[in-house]
């Protein structure tokens, strides 16, 4: 069973940066699609970006709210992600999810959620 941890949330103020990481253990094949998502209080989960390797090259995917401000990435030998957030807003505010799978596009594992607080 794949579980995935992450770690790296907290309270920035608005302009601030954070990075999130996320690891995967547990997987005895390779896990070709990560991604994070949020949800915010009484809003649904939403999709922020993702990640699908095919080989050594990387695809990414973001959310317009996010694009220009968040970068994704992975260390496919470590089965890690992380997600850069520059110039935070007050709107990002949320819990983040890691999200993990073996097919694009299909996230079949979640860890258990990080805090991002971004005050005014």
């Amino acid at each position: 069973q794949v579980q995935l941890v992450e770690s790296g949330g907290g309270l920035v103020q608005a302009g601030g940066s954070l990075r999130l990481s996320c690891a995967a253990s547990g997987s005895n094949f390779v896990i070709n699609a990560m991604s994070w998502h949020r949800q915010a209080p009484g809003k649904q989960r939403e999709l922020v970006a993702d990640i699908t390797s095919r080989g050594r090259t990387h695809y990414a995917n973001y959310a317009d709210s996010v694009k220009g401000r968040f970068t994704i990435s992975r260390d496919t030998a470590k089965n890690t992600v992380d997600l850069q957030m520059n110039s935070l807003k007050p709107e990002d505010t949320a819990v983040y999810y890691c999200a993990a799978g073996y097919v694009a596009n299909k996230f079949d594992y979640w860890g258990q959620g990080t805090q991002v607080t971004v005050s005014s």
